[in-house]
């Protein structure tokens, strides 16, 4: 009996084996078709492996997922949603979240990756953020094997620098944000660490630190500058660390309403009036104020630039208190002569031209061989 007993049995293993192969050639997954015939998933796997056949691994997505986020979209509150779907309040909150829950360990958007068993907290980066590509002013992944590599064999920070192309200071300071406690440096926990300090958006200081942001609002109140404010902080403060803020932390709060931490009407109190940013233009990209093309100091022909001739000479406009008055100087460069350019009826371009015609007709001829004036507008 217990002859025909084994050979039922392995009978009945070789046809559940044979429907079972069956089966996955249409599924492809050895946990969905085992789940599914109530076969033990690793006497399925080691059937799939001794066929020389590869599970494509099934989706491990929950069925009720795309039901929940289309109960969600349409404003459904979440234990709602969660109930029509069949899950718990808290697996609809790591979904709305984005918390992806593995075993006994949940991992965070952020990288946090949270062990329940050990009770270990694993803080990493999302891959993208390490690898993203940034400016060249920015150190580089492969700067920083270069910098090991380097200083490994014994090289200083200057011949480094100058290496890569960088500032001494900055393969200092490199070195120092990024190197290990024990004094080494290692550079891709170095790059991870770079990328770690880079994450964004991040909480303003004034919005956190309310005695802060109170002390920073009741000065700009008085009229103080941001400049001001923050040196005041280092006198009337000298043993907190934590009440220090820099000018343009200021100025960015006042400006960036939306994550400054200082409210809207604060940024009248700015002396210049101004609650927008003026934007700052490169010297090739600002709007000439002259007609003409200049004629720059450093295309002065050489007898000029040495004083070696006389006749050659500065001139500059001095403007009185609120403006009221003005009147314009005249500086032969070789003998250091003055002559002064009288404005009594105003300094526009027209008056200063004039003036000046007629102060340096007063001259001979072989003493008027250039005028050299700044870029003011009265010379527009």
């Amino acid at each position: 009996m217990a002859v025909v007993g084994r050979v039922v049995h392995r009978a009945e293993s070789a046809r559940l084996r044979e429907e079972f192969l069956a089966r996955f050639d249409v599924v492809g997954s050895t946990t969905v078709v085992a789940r599914e015939m109530g076969i033990n998933r690793h006497t399925a796997a080691g059937w799939v492996r001794q066929t020389g056949r590869r599970s494509q691994g099934g989706s491990r997505r929950h069925p009720g997922r795309d039901e929940y986020e289309r109960l969600r979209k349409r404003g459904v509150p979440r234990a709602s949603a969660a109930r029509a779907v069949g899950v718990n309040v808290r697996t609809a909150k790591d979904w709305d979240y984005g918390v992806s829950k593995t075993r006994n360990s949940r991992t965070y958007p952020d990288g946090r990756r949270v062990d329940y068993t050990t009770g270990m907290i694993t803080v990493g980066l999302p891959l993208a953020r390490v690898e993203k590509v940034l400016h060249e002013r920015f150190v580089s992944l492969t700067e920083r094997e270069t910098m090991a590599d380097l200083r490994r064999v014994g090289i200083s920070i200057r011949k480094i620098a100058e290496a890569l192309g960088r500032a001494p200071s900055t393969v200092s300071r490199e070195l120092a944000r990024n190197g290990d406690p024990d004094g080494e440096y290692r550079p891709f926990a170095a790059h991870r660490a770079a990328a770690g300090r880079r994450a964004r958006p991040k909480t303003a200081k004034l919005a956190v630190d309310r005695p802060l942001g109170d002390y920073v609002a009741e000065k700009l109140a008085l009229r103080w500058s941001p400049e001001q404010i923050c040196h005041a902080l280092v006198e009337e403060f000298p043993d907190d660390p934590e009440m220090r803020v820099s000018h343009e932390t200021i100025y960015q709060a006042l400006y960036l309403q939306a994550r400054g931490g200082l409210r809207r009407e604060v940024a009248a109190a700015l002396r210049t009036g101004r609650a927008r940013r003026r934007p700052r233009r490169a010297p090739q990209a600002r709007t000439s104020r002259f007609v003409d093309p200049m004629v720059m100091i450093s295309e002065r022909p050489a007898e000029v630039a040495d004083r070696a001739v006389p006749g050659h000479w500065e001139g500059d406009l001095i403007i009185g208190a609120d403006g009221g008055s003005a009147i314009g100087t005249l500086v032969e460069r070789a003998t250091r002569y003055v002559m002064l350019v009288h404005l009594p009826d105003g300094r526009t371009a027209e008056q200063v031209r004039d003036r000046l015609v007629a102060t340096m007709a007063t001259l001979p001829a072989h003493l008027r061989g250039s005028l050299t004036w700044d870029q003011g507008a009265e010379m527009a």
